[in-house]
């Protein structure tokens, strides 16, 4: 009898050990999937290459010059950043009506120019704060009949293709249920070129392109007072690549404080027009 009890003993003592070394190894298992770390900057930094996703026909913002190169304050302003962040800026030219798809397919670092903050964009792309003002205005041609939107019932009013413009212009329900069309242009020199042939009536664009298109042509375009819409511009990273996007919004910082942003913007505008007082928007601010 005391043998049994015995070698029962001992396999109840095997039992535990055996139970124990399984629960040890538990602590062994693969670190959940949301922790994943963001490399997103050190990723850049690695690669040493700032590629900046453009519409090379957007000045002053991104643009050919005369030169043959590819200017503008948001190309100039990237090298700076980029000078910051250590690696060298690109400007690359795109298809802006797929633009998010070049960015979140890992084709360009950042969209930056012009990029209007949007609640439907921000759903795609991870936002800096908001770095400059703008609205969307109606031009039309210096001699043109039309000084408000209403005059322009029955005409042709351009935007171009998936532009913050095009988003204005089909908000205001009025305005587009009015007119007689809507032509979508891949780019604003298209569409300004219609418009001074008089096969536009209007085009829907920003200010700060058609202000600055109206200082190197003048007496040409007219933009209505009426407007469509206010709004900020940011630099679009890829969704999630939040430590980028800091870095991005900290050389921002530095660089307005240095005197080097209002350099760049007086040699452009005049004057600094540049922002960073404004806190990165979220979806709920376009409520």
């Amino acid at each position: 009898m005391f043998k049994k009890v015995s070698i029962l003993l001992v396999l109840v003592l095997i039992m535990s050990i055996f139970a124990v070394g399984c629960g040890g190894g538990a602590s062994t298992e693969e670190p959940a999937a949301g922790a994943d770390t963001d490399t997103s900057l050190t990723d850049l930094q690695a690669k040493g290459e700032f590629v900046v996703g453009i519409d090379d026909q957007f000045p002053p913002m991104g643009f050919v010059g005369e030169d043959g190169e590819i200017t503008g304050f948001d190309v100039e302003l990237a090298k700076l950043v980029a000078e910051k962040l250590g690696v060298k800026a690109t400007p690359q030219p795109i298809d802006w009506s797929a633009k998010e798809m070049e960015l979140n397919s890992g084709k360009i670092d950042v969209i930056w120019n012009g990029y209007t903050i949007t609640a439907d964009r921000i759903k795609q792309v991870e936002f800096t704060k908001p770095y400059l003002n703008n609205e969307q205005v109606l031009v039309v041609a210096q001699d043109s009949p039309y000084q408000k939107k209403s005059d322009l019932e029955g005409k042709v009013v351009g935007a171009q293709v998936e532009s913050a413009g095009l988003d204005a212009l089909n908000a205001d329900a009025e305005l587009s249920a009015s007119v007689a069309e809507i032509p979508e242009y891949d780019d604003y020199m298209s569409a300004l070129l219609d418009l001074g042939s008089s096969r536009l009536d209007a085009l829907a664009i920003d200010k700060i392109l058609i202000g600055y298109t109206m200082s190197q042509d003048p007496g040409k375009y007219r933009i209505l007072d009426e407007s469509l819409a206010d709004e900020y511009y940011g630099i679009g990273c890829a969704k999630g690549a939040v430590a980028l996007r800091e870095a991005i919004d900290k050389a921002l910082d530095e660089l307005y404080e240095d005197g080097s942003i209002e350099e760049l913007s007086t040699k452009w505008f005049g004057e600094n027009i540049v922002i960073r007082d404004v806190d990165q928007l979220s979806a709920d601010d376009f409520k």
